[in-house]
C-alpha cells in the first residue's frame, strides 16, 4: 500500500501537479472580472464534481438528486446567518451536519432493504424533490419568494464573514478543491478507498470477503453530502440569494454529475478537467446562444458531450490525457 501511494507522489506527477497549482494561484491575477467570474464558477462544478464523484466514482453508488445537499448546505448556513446572525463558517458546519445526516439517512434506508443500482438513483432524485417542494412551503426559509442574505458585497474582502470579490471566492473555492483533491487521494491510497473501489466492481464478492458493505456505503453517502453541503454554503454566501426551484433544481444535479462523467469517473483528475472544459465551452455555448437568439445550446451541448464521450472515452478524457503526458506510473 505504501508503495502505491508512493508511486502516486512521483516526481513527474509532482511537478505537475506543482505547476497546475501555480498557474492557477497566479491565473486571477492576469485575467479581467469576467473572466474570474467564469473561474469561479469552474471551481464550483469541480469542487461539487469531486464531492458526488465519492459516492458514484469511488463507492459506485448512483445519486442523480445531489442537488439536495447543494440546497440543505446552501439553506442551513444562510438561514442561519440570516436570522441569528451566525457566522457564515459556523452555519456551514451546520450545514454539513444537515446533509450529512440526510445522506446517511437516505443511504441506510435504500441499503437495508436492498435498494440498489437505477432504483437508488430514482430514490435521490425523488428525495430531492420532495425537498424542493417543501422548501417552496416553508415559510422560515423564503419559500417561493426567496432567501436574501441582507449584506451586499464590500468593497474589500472579509473572508470571516465571507464577503467580498469574486476573487475572494476564487481563492476560497481553490483551496476547496486542493483539499478535496488531497482527501480523496488519501482515502483511495486507505483501507476505505480499497474497500470502496471493492464494492464498485462487485458488490457480492466484496461482502463475501467480509467487508461491511452496508456500513462503507453509507459512509460514502455521508461524506459526499457532507463536502456538497459546504460547496452549497459557499454559494449561498456568493450569489446572495437562494430560491428552492434553482437550487434544489434537477438541473443543478446533471450539472454536477456531468464534469466527473466527462473527465473520468472514479480518477482524480477527471472532475477538474471536466468542469474547465465543461464550463469553459458552456460559457461560449451561451454568448453564442444570447448571440444568434437560439435557446437551449448549452444543454444540447451537454448531451452531445456526454454521446461523444461515451462512444469515444467511456472511462473519460483524463485517463486518455493521463498517457498522453507520460503519467502512467501513478494510479490516478
Amino acid at each position: 500500500m505504501r508503495a502505491m501511494a508512493a508511486r502516486d507522489l512521483s516526481p513527474r506527477r509532482a511537478a505537475a501537479l506543482g505547476l497546475f497549482v501555480a498557474v492557477m494561484l497566479l491565473l486571477p491575477l492576469l485575467v479581467n472580472a469576467y473572466i474570474v467570474s467564469v473561474l469561479v464558477v469552474v471551481l464550483f462544478s469541480a469542487y461539487f464534481g469531486q464531492s458526488w464523484n465519492i459516492m458514484t466514482g469511488f463507492a459506485g453508488q448512483l445519486s442523480l438528486g445531489h442537488a439536495l445537499y447543494v440546497g440543505l448546505g446552501a439553506y442551513t448556513s444562510a438561514a442561519l446567518f440570516v436570522h441569528f446572525g451566525l457566522l457564515p463558517w459556523l452555519g456551514m458546519l451546520a450545514g454539513m451536519a444537515v446533509a450529512a445526516l440526510a445522506g446517511g439517512a437516505i443511504a441506510a434506508l435504500s441499503f437495508r432493504f436492498r435498494v440498489g443500482g437505477v432504483y437508488f438513483a430514482l430514490l435521490t432524485i425523488a428525495f430531492a424533490e420532495f425537498t424542493r417542494i417543501l422548501f417552496d412551503h416553508f415559510g422560515w426559509v423564503g419559500a417561493t419568494e426567496g432567501l436574501f442574505l441582507p449584506v451586499a458585497n464590500l468593497a474589500h474582502d472579509d473572508p470571516l464573514r465571507l464577503r467580498g470579490s469574486p476573487r475572494m471566492f476564487y481563492y476560497l473555492l481553490l483551496a476547496l478543491s486542493l483539499a478535496a483533491l488531497a482527501l480523496s487521494h488519501h482515502l483511495l491510497n486507505r483501507r476505505v478507498g480499497y474497500y470502496w473501489q471493492a464494492i464498485r466492481e462487485d458488490e457480492e464478492a466484496a461482502r463475501a470477503l467480509g467487508i461491511d458493505v452496508f456500513r462503507y456505503k453509507v459512509a460514502a453517502m455521508a461524506l459526499s453530502a457532507a463536502m456538497t453541503a459546504l460547496g452549497g454554503g459557499v454559494l449561498a454566501f456568493y450569489d446572495n440569494n437562494l430560491y428552492p426551484d434553482t437550487v434544489f433544481a434537477m438541473s443543478r444535479s446533471i450539472e454536477i454529475i456531468t464534469a466527473p462523467i466527462i473527465g473520468g469517473l472514479g480518477t482524480l483528475f477527471g472532475p477538474v478537467l471536466g468542469a474547465v472544459l465543461l464550463t469553459g465551452l458552456g460559457e461560449i455555448m451561451t454568448n453564442l446562444s444570447n448571440a444568434a437568439e437560439i435557446s437551449g445550446l448549452k444543454q444540447w451541448f451537454y448531451g452531445a458531450a456526454l454521446l461523444a464521450i461515451v462512444a469515444l472515452q467511456p472511462s473519460g478524457l483524463w485517463p486518455w490525457l493521463r498517457r498522453r503526458l507520460g503519467l502512467e506510473e501513478g494510479r490516478r
